[in-house]
């Protein structure tokens, strides 16, 4: 039986994907109001940072991070929730079930997060375009119905 591991890109060809992301990511704001902002890490790992306004949430931040196999991607939805933390999971959990190429996770202190990843041989500008739209979207979609189960108690004055 013969297992087949993902391509590791070398150096050049991550500068290039790297490069590419750059101008994709430019295009992107260029064309499309609702992004305030990107901006660049480059101190541990080459990270990006796509900050959008939004409607039901002021503003959706996704962070973008190169690995040698991997673009991953991931925004902020919540902080942990303050009341009714198993009606919350329950709901993340059933809506994992209707998500493609994302999912609902718990992260650092609890809060809540929506998270994926592409492999750089399936990256191109339209599967950014729809990762990035995928994450405002669902918070977009999901953070008010979201914080008035963690937080009801706040919600009901």
């Amino acid at each position: 039986c013969v297992f087949l591991v993902s391509d590791l890109f070398d150096d050049a060809a991550l500068a290039r994907i790297e490069r590419q992301i750059d101008e994709w990511l430019s295009r992107a704001k260029a064309n499309n109001d609702l992004i305030l902002a990107i901006d660049r890490s480059t101190e541990e790992e080459i990270r990006w940072y796509v900050r959008m306004s939004g409607e039901e949430k002021e503003f959706t931040t996704v962070w973008l991070t190169l690995g040698q196999r991997t673009l991953r991607f991931e925004t902020y939805v919540m902080p942990a929730p303050e009341e009714n933390a198993q009606a919350l999971y329950e709901t993340l959990l059933r809506r994992n079930e209707k998500l493609v190429g994302a999912h609902f996770s718990i992260g650092q202190e609890d809060a809540v997060f929506l998270r994926g990843e592409i492999p750089l041989a399936a990256l191109n500008e339209q599967e950014l375009d729809r990762l990035i739209g995928t994450l405002y979207s669902t918070v977009e979609q999901s953070f008010g119905s979201l914080i008035r189960i963690g937080f009801a108690s706040r919600f009901t004055e």
